[in-house]
């Protein structure tokens, strides 16, 4: 079976605060539990800001606003090869509407780093709020665990704990 897979994964910025997924409603999940962005597959045809644009709409009822392409995120979990493109957006119009995969939040950005949330995101959250360039970050698990990271094509250290 292929297991690649080609996403999308947002970010909505509104006063300081990230709009956050909390992942707990689908069986299964290989998120659950945590805390993500909000994106998906693509679609046949898709662009990635088609993608993430229609997966927006569909997860949060938000419209409008501006993206704004920040990284290529490259995860490999197990037998899954996963290629994301990062966004950051603002300016959406309305509020979040109820989600059929979690519960949505805004989370004021420094409170996010103590939700549970996969190793992996919080080097490219860290990336985000230091408005690096564009990146490609490649990170590397066994089921939950962070067990490698790059950065451009140059190896990070482990973040501790």
């Amino acid at each position: 079976m292929d297991r690649r897979t080609v996403t999308t994964l947002c970010y909505l910025e509104r006063d300081g605060r990230w709009l956050m997924l909390h992942r707990t409603k689908k069986e299964n999940d290989i998120n659950r539990d945590k805390y993500i962005g909000v994106g998906g597959h693509l679609e046949h045809g898709e662009s990635p800001e088609d993608c993430v644009r229609r997966e927006i709409l569909e997860e949060t009822g938000l419209q409008g606003g501006s993206l704004r392409l920040r990284g290529l995120l490259t995860f490999v979990i197990d037998d899954i090869d996963e290629l994301s493109f990062l966004y950051t957006g603002e300016g959406f119009s309305g509020e979040p509407r109820e989600c059929d995969e979690g519960e949505l939040v805004w989370i004021d950005r420094a409170g996010v780093y103590g939700l549970p949330l996969w190793e992996g995101d919080r080097l490219f959250l860290r990336l985000l709020e230091e408005d690096r360039p564009f990146f490609s970050l490649k990170l590397v698990y066994v089921r939950d665990r962070l067990v490698s990271a790059a950065l451009d094509g140059e190896p990070l250290p482990l973040p501790a704990g």
